[in-house]
């Protein structure tokens, strides 16, 4: 793993890098949860090199939070600038393609980090596909242009952050600009469902290995669509 030092305005950010140990199929944008990249985190993007992905891990405050009010409270600045949050998710986008050369984009999110990488697609980003993981699925500028991406979003239906009002207006919008998206609902499953651990290394009582491992080989099926 590589640590690569980059900026956005006035804002120190940091990028992990994971590499594949053979040539890499293509480059993985990976936007973290809200606690900005955790263990769980790195263990998909070290999940992405053993299956011959380059993975770049984005940054979205520059450090990590202290607690779950400084998460929430970085979060609510952040996005509360549309723009702004923008430019701070194509950043990231720049460090990934400086790392890739000339392989294809890809993008990948958790929780928060699903909501960045529909933002991304929304905003006009060329990559290959986009997926989010129990991302959220609101936005303060919904899509108005047609968008590039592959879309693929895995949810859980149980997620009580994400009611199915939000559900059906995100299918509306991507409906509306002729998006070409996947909807994946897993029934009974909470936020939070890929990761098996929670910050203090507890068990996290909404990890799900089902819907893990069927969001994974969702995730894995598209790329291979995606690249031919």
């Amino acid at each position: 793993m590589e640590t690569v030092a980059y900026r956005e305005g006035g804002t120190a950010l940091s990028a992990l890098v994971v590499r594949p140990a053979v040539p890499p199929r293509a480059a993985v944008a990976v936007f973290p949860t809200i606690f900005n990249p955790t263990p769980g985190v790195m263990a998909k993007a070290h999940a992405l090199a053993d299956a011959d992905y380059l993975a770049v891990v984005c940054d979205f405050y520059g450090e990590a939070p202290a607690d779950m009010a400084d998460a929430f409270a970085r979060a609510e600045r952040l996005r509360a600038d549309t723009d702004g949050y923008r430019s701070r998710l194509r950043a990231g986008l720049t460090v990934l393609a400086e790392q890739a050369g000339p392989l294809p984009l890809l993008a990948i999110g958790f929780c928060m980090g699903g909501q960045a990488v529909l933002e991304l697609a929304r905003d006009g980003a060329d990559l290959a596909a986009v997926v989010s993981f129990h991302g959220l699925l609101d936005t303060a500028r919904p899509a108005a242009v047609p968008i590039k991406p592959r879309i693929l979003v895995c949810h859980g239906d149980a997620d009580t952050l994400v009611p199915r009002a939000q559900v059906m207006a995100f299918w509306e919008e991507m409906d509306a600009v002729g998006a070409n998206w996947h909807f994946h609902s897993y029934a009974g499953v909470a936020h939070g469902f890929t990761n098996p651990a929670m910050l203090d290394g507890a068990a996290n009582p909404a990890y799900d290995a089902s819907a893990d491992r069927q969001s994974w080989a969702a995730m894995l099926s598209i790329f291979d669509e995606v690249l031919g």
